[in-house]
């Protein structure tokens, strides 16, 4: 039965000029991750990568770890597929904090002792609003439609046999989550903000269809790894 391992990217760089890299610490959770598939004999058939500069940083540094980058990294093994994108948080924010007073809110709850609690608050009501449908005309892209792109993403992966590794976004995780569980959108919301980065869930497919095994799997950041976990 084929086997979809949706891999998380490891952390981005927060409050660096480009979002999209993987912080110091990313690189080494995306090693570590490589490190314990190999550990577990987890060997991957296919690589299918976001278009994303983290998702690609997150894949190179697992798959090198494994010893496989020779022979996934651009060969016929390896696909880039957008539709494992994120979604445009910038846009996202952009669109909240053109609210009155919002911008401002938001600048002084991020100058406080915990910059991150302070961006997590806004973005939480941000993501919100994105989702509950009534501002779609603001959005270039909505939350049916990124949830209708993850979906068409999940649909092609599953055609693949054996083992898939998709290395993506936790908002992607969390629409997948969204399509098997039959989850309300705000419960698909909040998980996303609850998985690791570099954790991975994993997707079953068989004939009746695709069933999501485990969720959010981290156990290799514990222990004397627990310095690598991180969530943001």
């Amino acid at each position: 039965m084929p086997a979809l391992y949706l891999i998380r990217h490891g952390q981005a760089s927060f409050g660096a000029e480009d979002y999209d890299q993987l912080s110091d610490l990313g690189m080494r959770q995306s090693q570590h991750v490589g490190e314990y598939f190999s550990a577990q004999g987890i060997q991957p058939d296919t690589i299918i990568c976001g278009g994303m500069k983290r998702h690609r940083q997150t894949a190179e540094q697992c798959l090198n770890a494994m010893g496989l980058g020779a022979k996934f990294v651009d060969t016929s093994l390896w696909s880039t597929n957008t539709d494992w994108n994120e979604y445009d948080h910038l846009q996202i924010l952009e669109a909240y904090t053109a609210l009155p007073g919002v911008g401002e809110m938001m600048v002084q709850d991020m100058a406080g002792e915990n910059p991150k609690a302070g961006f997590q608050k806004h973005f939480s009501h941000a993501m919100q609003r994105w989702c509950g449908g009534e501002y779609d005309h603001e959005y270039r892209e909505t939350w049916s439609a990124f949830c209708s792109r993850i979906e068409r993403g999940l649909a092609a992966a599953g055609g693949a046999s054996g083992n898939v590794f998709v290395f993506t976004s936790g908002g992607a995780i969390s629409a997948v989550s969204r399509q098997l569980l039959q989850l309300n959108d705000m419960k698909a919301l909040s998980l996303s903000w609850m998985l690791a980065n570099a954790a991975y869930s994993k997707v079953l497919v068989g004939k009746s269809g695709a069933v999501l095994a485990s969720m959010n799997e981290h156990g290799h950041f514990d222990g004397k790894y627990r310095d690598l976990l991180s969530y943001r």
